[in-house]
């Protein structure tokens, strides 16, 4: 048991102890938070969603290996987590599900860095490819309904240091 002695004299570090499991709170949530500018990283990718922008913990996938084997076997994702598929060279993509458990929305994002199209809810085990509308140089794979839940489509700004170096500096 961890016992705390309130000081007569100072409570401003009291009200710290307080407010530390609300902030611990926000930040270990199990869902997309907000971010801002700060947040561009490489293993994180800002969707500029209608409302907020939404923060998703990203798994690189640049290799053909990689590219392969994506979130194959993968029976569960964390609701901030993802996968963002970068290719070398803009290119029309299709991605299908083989052993692939948990549905996904895909997000095809066009060179300039903005949503080209989204499959939304694939069905988890189907061959059927998803393929993009256009040339793409990245697909980010995120849980099935996230597109719908932040209102991501086409022309919803994506942010992260390999697509849009400008919007992260």
């Amino acid at each position: 048991m961890i016992s705390l002695a309130v000081p007569r004299k100072s409570t401003s570090w009291w009200w710290l102890a307080l407010a530390m499991p609300v902030v611990l709170g926000l930040v270990a949530s199990p869902h997309p938070v907000a971010a801002d500018a700060a947040g561009c990283a490489v293993d994180r990718v800002i969707v500029e969603a209608e409302g907020a922008p939404v923060l998703y913990r990203v798994e690189i996938a640049d290799e053909p290996a990689e590219h392969a084997r994506g979130l194959m076997f993968r029976k569960e994702m964390a609701a901030d987590a993802g996968m963002l598929f970068l290719f070398d060279t803009p290119r029309p993509a299709a991605f299908w599900m083989r052993n692939t458990f948990i549905s996904l929305d895909m997000i095809f994002i066009a060179p300039d860095g903005l949503v080209l199209n989204v499959a939304e809810n694939t069905v988890p085990f189907s061959e059927a490819p998803q393929r993009s509308a256009g040339d793409v140089a990245a697909v980010l794979e995120v849980n099935a309904g996230e597109a719908a839940r932040h209102g991501i489509g086409p022309g919803t700004p994506i942010r992260h240091p390999v697509l849009t170096p400008e919007a992260c500096g």
